[in-house]
């Protein structure tokens, strides 16, 4: 992926020295919406000794934001600039910035940019307490982005799913849902799980993270358009590592067994499927994944 020399993201906060030892609360609720779920309910299940399918139920759905208040901190800082990971993400960001300004722009509307928080550890959010085992989310109470850049460690060296434009479509995905959050999307969802059984709420949780694949996707297609940032193999990248964090594979990998009702992200073939019609069209009439009988 071309990204070096290209414009960085001021949106960025650096809290990987606050030294933030956490809040009460159990971290990130159903509203704190991350691909990386899948980390907590995996390490998780291992040092905890729980199921990993029961963490990933509630970390995805199962249960409301915590009621402890989000912890103030001291003024964020900007990364250093000798920190090539955190430049990448900057430009990553940058680059997702421009692309949704152009695209609100052509719909009549403007586009408030998320913010990108680099944490160690934990971290306060909107949201509850933010954990490192959690993996990148997205929370919506104060439309901030969080990772802490091991992930990108765990995305190569235990999902399989290594390269820049794989790490890429993390950001991308969960700017994704920030987008859903500006079009009204994420509270529509919200308020029609609270009237679902468990089975249906993790149904329409799979239609809302295959959507925001899917804006993962567009992004992909109009950064291409607008600076020619792919790479050979930069593709493949990407769709690797949506097949590798689908329902299927992580419930296979953990347990040896698939449970298609206890899905709340998608599976492989699913997650693939919608990114590539988002990276192939550009269009975001393309990701109405809750309009469509087949996933």
């Amino acid at each position: 992926m071309k990204w070096e020399g290209e414009r960085q993201s001021d949106n960025v906060e650096d809290r990987r020295d606050a030294g933030y030892s956490g809040g009460g609360g159990f971290p990130i609720g159903g509203r704190g919406i991350g691909l990386g779920t899948i980390v907590i309910a995996l390490v998780g299940g291992w040092i905890l000794g729980i199921n990993p399918l029961t963490l990933l139920s509630v970390l995805s759905g199962g249960g409301g934001m915590p009621d402890s208040a989000v912890v103030q901190q001291a003024p964020a800082q900007r990364p250093p600039a000798d920190d090539r990971m955190a430049a990448f993400v900057s430009t990553v960001l940058a680059d997702t910035e421009d692309v949704w300004k152009q695209q609100f722009s052509q719909m009549g509307g403007s586009y408030r940019d998320p913010k990108l928080v680099l944490f160690r550890g934990a971290t306060p959010t909107a949201c509850g307490t933010g954990q490192t085992a959690m993996g990148p989310f997205y929370c919506p109470g104060d439309q901030k982005v969080y990772i802490d850049l091991s992930f990108y460690d765990t995305l190569r060296s235990q999902l399989g799913a290594p390269g820049d434009f794989a790490q890429a479509y993390v950001i991308a995905h969960e700017v994704g849902h920030h987008v859903q959050n500006l079009m009204g999307i994420t509270d529509k969802v919200d308020q029609a799980r609270q009237r679902m059984s468990e089975a249906q709420a993790n149904a329409l949780s799979v239609r809302l993270e295959l959507q925001a694949d899917c804006f993962a996707g567009v992004w992909g297609y109009h950064a291409q358009q607008m600076r020619q940032i792919l790479e050979q193999g930069d593709i493949e990248e990407a769709l690797n590592a949506a097949g590798r964090i689908g329902d299927d594979a992580l419930q296979r990998q953990s347990t040896g067994t698939v449970r298609p009702e206890s899905f709340t992200h998608g599976s492989s073939a699913q997650r693939v499927n919608w990114f590539k019609r988002g990276m192939q069209s550009g269009d975001l009439k393309q990701c109405n994944t809750f309009e469509t009988r087949q996933l």
